[in-house]
C-alpha cells in the first residue's frame, strides 16, 4: 500500500474502484467499532482538494507506523458499520457513507 502525507496534513492511500481504476484517497476521520478500527476516506480531486460530497469507509490495519486498508466486502456489514459511524458523528452527515 502506498501511503503518504497529503499537503494539508491528511494521510493518504491508493485503492482500486469497482471498475478497476486506481484512485487516491485521504483519511478524513477514523473510529473503532466492535474491536476493529476503521477509516473514513474521501477522494482527492485532480486539483489536490478533498471531495467533501462522498465518503467511504474501510477497515484499517495498523502495524507500527504503517497502515493498510481493506474494503468491507459484505453490504450488510458495510451498512452496519456506516450506521455506527453516523451515530458517533451525528450532525456531520445525514446519509450513509458510500460503499466503494
Amino acid at each position: 500500500m502506498d501511503n503518504k502525507n497529503f499537503e494539508e496534513g491528511y494521510v493518504t492511500f491508493k485503492t482500486t474502484t469497482k471498475d478497476g481504476k486506481e484512485v487516491e484517497m485521504a483519511v478524513v476521520d477514523e473510529f473503532d467499532y466492535e474491536k476493529e478500527h476503521y477509516v473514513v476516506a474521501s477522494l482527492i480531486n485532480e486539483d489536490d482538494t478533498i471531495d467533501d460530497e462522498n465518503r467511504y469507509i474501510y477497515k484499517s490495519i495498523v502495524k507500527g507506523d504503517e497502515f493498510s486498508v481493506e474494503k468491507i466486502k459484505r453490504e450488510f456489514d458495510y451498512k452496519k458499520i456506516a450506521q455506527a459511524y453516523l451515530s458517533i458523528d451525528e450532525g456531520d452527515s445525514e446519509s450513509l457513507p458510500e460503499k466503494n
